[in-house]
């Protein structure tokens, strides 16, 4: 029998509530080449609602990471999932002059999003009004969790290790990472630091409350590293900071991409539940500090006899 088969972790989350979804709302971005498609899920009930912006991994789409955006939105947040130009839906040619900087384009589409909050806010019916422009998170997967992290101050080192441009946005005063790559340089495969100059980090200047998520069997074909790699955000990155290690757990995390996904390799609906439920209390408490969500998911998961992960944090320093 499966550890995930046996474990189970009382409710710790609100009373879900129908969810509207809307897409595509489009906003007008001359300069990128392509208008910008966004997704737009919420609540169908309640005010004071605080936003998720979600960058999608690699190829996917605002119709990606259902398992997320429906929870997160049935249970409070209003969820915005913008397609980057990477898509497998827009098709964009691998010589497109674009492409070597979408890395920088995928960050723009998240600060695009956030410009035109009152345009999405305006494209789902009965919405307007009910939005709290004031706790604003990110989050993201994979590639999608390097754009969201730029958003929270980390930044891209050149080849002399000096940082580059501070992409960061006082509007976001949290995220969630999940499976974010860690260091660059000696740690990167040879077909990475051939292919994908851009990653090569710095969290110095990552300070902003962060959640970071990393299965403890996601080895990366990016990195010569092991499974450990996807911690390094969480260990070398300053301020309050959580790390949720998923035992068992390889790059889907157990099938955040989507329900049923042919790439999920280790699918698992309990550990993707647990996901859903510890970051939903991470985001609650981050964003209102005086929520006890978070301290009460922790504590329920520690009192687990089979536990699906763990939970490590630090303090501002």
């Amino acid at each position: 029998m499966s550890e995930s088969s046996t474990a189970t972790v009382q409710p710790i989350t609100s009373t879900p509530v129908p969810v509207v979804s809307v897409k595509p709302v489009v906003l007008s971005a001359p300069d990128r080449g392509e208008d910008l498609q966004v997704r737009v899920s919420a609540p169908a009930t309640g005010r004071d609602l605080p936003v998720i912006v979600f960058s999608h991994g690699h190829g996917w789409s605002m119709d990606g990471y259902a398992p997320l955006a429906d929870f997160w939105a049935a249970h409070g947040f209003v969820v915005l999932q913008p397609t980057h130009l990477d898509s497998r839906t827009l098709g964009l040619p691998a010589d497109d002059p674009r492409t070597p900087l979408i890395w920088r384009s995928r960050v723009e589409d998240l600060k695009h999003v956030l410009d035109r909050i009152d345009l999405l806010e305006a494209s789902v019916p009965g919405l307007a009004g009910r939005l709290d422009r004031n706790r604003v998170a990110v989050a993201g997967h994979s590639w999608g969790a390097q754009t969201a992290s730029m958003l929270l101050g980390a930044r891209v080192l050149d080849s002399e290790g000096v940082p580059g441009e501070d992409m960061s946005d006082p509007r976001v005063t949290a995220g969630v990472l999940f499976a974010l790559p860690g260091r660059g340089g000696d740690d990167l495969s040879p077909f990475a630091v051939e292919h994908l100059p851009f990653m090569n980090p710095s969290f110095d200047g990552m300070s902003t409350p962060a959640l970071v998520v990393a299965g403890d069997r996601d080895q990366s074909m990016l990195s010569v590293r092991g499974p450990d790699w996807f911690t390094d955000p969480y260990f070398l990155s300053p301020g309050d900071k959580s790390l949720l290690t998923l035992f068992g757990a390889e790059h889907s995390l157990g099938g955040i991409p989507g329900y049923e996904v042919a790439e999920t390799t280790d699918e698992s609906p309990e550990r993707v539940a647990l996901i859903q439920r510890l970051t939903w209390a991470f985001l609650r408490s981050a964003l209102r500090p005086e929520d006890s969500s978070w301290l009460a998911a922790c504590s329920a998961l520690e009192k687990e006899p089979r536990p699906l992960g763990r939970v490590q944090s630090k303090s501002r320093r």
